[in-house]
């Protein structure tokens, strides 16, 4: 029983990651209106917030490759991280959704560490 509570569990987690991660890459990629604020916000220029959403995207679909499930979770604890620092240190003013993101991403990750060794 145990089991399959994780194995489900994790699904769910994936599932709402990818969701969250799709909606926020797609704001960026398509340019919506807080996105193109924040990222002006931030100052690296809108090649940044598209190359974000590129990365929040293929990063989300990962999860679902076998064998490559880590490498997506990663990526999206090391954007979140970026997330983070940006809003506690630039944009403000909660840092909280980026980090239970972060949170979940971390979990994925080591949920499936035993793909760094291949």
């Amino acid at each position: 029983m145990s089991t399959n509570i994780q194995k489900y569990g994790l699904l769910v987690i994936k599932a709402c990651l990818t969701f969250a991660f799709f909606v926020a890459g797609g704001a960026k990629l398509v340019g919506v209106e807080m996105m193109v604020q924040t990222f002006d916000a931030i100052g690296f220029g809108h090649w940044f917030r598209y190359v974000t959403g590129i990365i929040e995207i293929g990063a989300a679909a990962l999860l679902w490759v076998r064998g490559r499930q880590f490498f997506g979770a990663a990526l999206l604890l090391c954007t979140m991280i970026g997330a983070v620092l940006s809003h506690l240190f630039i944009i403000g003013p909660s840092a909280m959704p980026a980090a239970v993101l972060s949170a979940l991403a971390a979990f994925v990750a080591y949920a499936h560490r035993d793909q760094i060794q291949r």
